[in-house]
């Protein structure tokens, strides 16, 4: 089933402004970003369900114009952590530790070394990592829209510090990597629409050892 939806979905390059994603699909694509695997569990990234009209053609200001942002009914941002910290890593801890049981002696073994490694890094490579962690969350949140049968239209054309400054990320320690309108495709205008899907050959990119 899900490949078959897989194959259903593409990049959408026009969607039907007259059209609104309903809140279900919404929260079903949520709640795939949020079951979404990231390193040591720490989710190093928030998503901004963006509705607002106003801040939607802002953001389409400075993002080449792509008509998506504001034809689509919602624009997921994908806002990662500009650097991990003590307290951004312990409160992940505290949280699995109230709603497992507690803390053991692995656990804090385990984040101690985890501190220990992150925490001296450079800035900027923690960034990079933490927006590592975001892609995987895009891939979830574009199989779950297929599966809602929403179309979607992942973007990194964008001015990330505009970005960030319409939505008053960088006050919050946050740093926007991913765009990711949602909607429904329009009946006619979108170039793309009737495109058979090309993928390279199989035995190209998949080598069995």
């Amino acid at each position: 089933m899900l490949n078959k939806q897989l194959k259903w979905r593409y990049a959408t390059k026009k969607m039907d402004p007259a059209k609104t994603v309903p809140e279900a699909k919404v929260e079903a694509i949520l709640e795939a970003i949020e079951l979404t695997p990231t390193s040591s569990g720490l989710q190093p990234y928030e998503v901004l369900v963006v509705t607002d009209p106003k801040l939607r053609a802002e953001i389409k200001d400075v993002a080449w114009g792509q008509e998506q942002i504001v034809d689509g009914s919602h624009v997921l941002a994908f806002a990662v952590w500009d650097n991990y910290t003590e307290a951004r890593v312990d409160e992940v801890v505290e949280q699995m530790a109230a709603e497992r049981g507690g803390r053991t002696a692995a656990m804090d073994a385990y984040y101690s070394n985890l501190k220990n490694s992150y925490l001296p890094r450079d800035a900027e490579e923690n960034y990079e990592h933490a927006a590592r962690q975001a892609y995987i969350a895009l891939g979830f949140a574009l199989a779950a829209a297929a599966m809602e049968e929403v179309d979607s239209t992942p973007m990194e054309g964008f001015d990330p510090k505009a970005v960030d400054e319409i939505l008053g990320l960088k006050e919050r320690g946050l740093r926007s990597v991913l765009l990711l309108p949602l909607g429904y495709r329009a009946a006619e205008g979108d170039w793309l629409a009737d495109m058979k899907k090309v993928r390279r050959p199989r035995d190209r990119f998949v080598r069995k050892v």
